[in-house]
């Protein structure tokens, strides 16, 4: 097996030393920050833009809140600044959650009870509501009630109490793990694509101007390149790499500025930082390209499971780096190539025929 051109072999991330492009609190609030409040602000997802504006032009005329809307994909999308740019659309005010925080049945009839005529509920990784919670749901998606228990044994009463009109929009990296009853109760359900780098491209530009920051064209189409097609990324990358250009430069992101700043960074032609490419080797050297079953690949990384189907794999799925099989994950060809390793001859063989 040929060894990979600079000569380093298979190391877990945390032995590296490396200026990480995954989410930061920081980021969370830089991403706040830039997030475009409107649909002519809003880059990319031509498709889905065109539909929610028919949607949303049609409610409006009807005086009646918008169908119950369900967004999924992998993360970094824009599932988050679509609902709120939905709101603002809307002229309507929206309150913004996580299933994680629905721990008890209090805390979501709590929010719903607040909500005014015509609000959005936005809830995030809206796969992990507990069961509880689904119940609590069912009846104010439809009925826009709340079904309440009082008294005990045979006094026991079901009081109904009516909320507001409202709107729910989930957002889920898993929609095959939301219940059916749950799914059903959707009006309006759409998968976000991952972007083009034409319209990375206009991402950066835009966030460049908000950054004050001089990005010359050549420059911006090497970071949309190595932007994985997610905006969170490119804005991430864009980021680090003006810091990269105020220390070493005048200040103006150029390509050559930028490849600098990406060798610093670790990220390759394609986008793949250490944390992916550790993956991949992992696949190779451990385990001849696979396959590999998850809890192995997550526990020789340190990482988690959902880690590792949430962030690492959407894009090594999509880039063709990685196949999913019954027996678990697989190198594919293009990994070896990219990589620098020498084709097994099993694969070859399969390849020629």
């Amino acid at each position: 097996m040929a060894i990979i051109s600079d000569g380093e072999k298979f190391k877990p991330q945390k032995d590296r030393e490396n200026i990480s492009c995954r989410q930061t609190e920081y980021d969370y609030s830089f991403e706040t920050n830039i997030r475009p409040r409107s649909f002519d602000e809003y880059i990319g997802q031509t498709k889905l833009k065109e539909t929610l504006k028919i949607s949303i032009e049609a409610a409006k005329k009807r005086n009646e809140p918008l169908d119950h809307m369900l967004f999924y994909g992998p993360p970094g999308l824009g599932k988050t600044t679509i609902s709120s740019v939905i709101a603002n659309e809307m002229g309507s005010k929206i309150k913004t959650t996580s299933a994680p925080a629905l721990e008890k049945p209090r805390d979501l009839i709590g929010i719903l009870m607040n909500l005014k005529n015509n609000d959005f509920l936005f809830i995030d990784e809206i796969h992990r509501l507990n069961k509880v919670a689904e119940e609590i749901l069912y009846p104010a998606m439809e009925d826009f009630s709340i079904d309440r228990t009082i008294g005990s044994g045979e006094k026991t009463k079901i009081l109904r109490i009516p909320i507001a009109r409202f709107t729910l929009i989930g957002a889920t990296t898993k929609a095959g793990s939301l219940s059916g009853p749950l799914r059903d109760r959707f009006g309006i359900i759409h998968k976000l694509e991952f972007y083009t780098n034409t319209e990375l491209k206009q991402i950066i530009k835009r966030t460049a101007v908000i950054l004050n920051a001089q990005i010359t064209e050549d420059g911006s189409e090497l970071v949309a390149s190595r932007s994985r097609g997610t905006p969170r990324i490119a804005n991430r990358l864009l980021k680090r790499i003006r810091d990269y250009a105020i220390v070493k430069s005048n200040g103006e992101i150029t390509k050559e500025i930028a490849q600098k700043a990406f060798k610093l960074l670790n990220i390759d032609e394609f986008g793949l930082d250490i944390a992916d490419r550790d993956l991949l080797k992992l696949l190779i050297e451990k385990h001849e390209g696979g396959p590999v079953g998850i809890e192995t690949i997550a526990a020789a990384l340190g990482e988690d499971t959902k880690t590792i189907e949430d962030v690492y794999e959407p894009y090594l799925l999509q880039a063709g780096f990685i196949s999913r099989t019954p027996r678990g994950r697989k190198a594919s060809a293009v990994a070896y190539k990219h990589l620098g390793y020498k084709l097994p001859s099993v694969q070859q063989n399969f390849l020629a025929d």
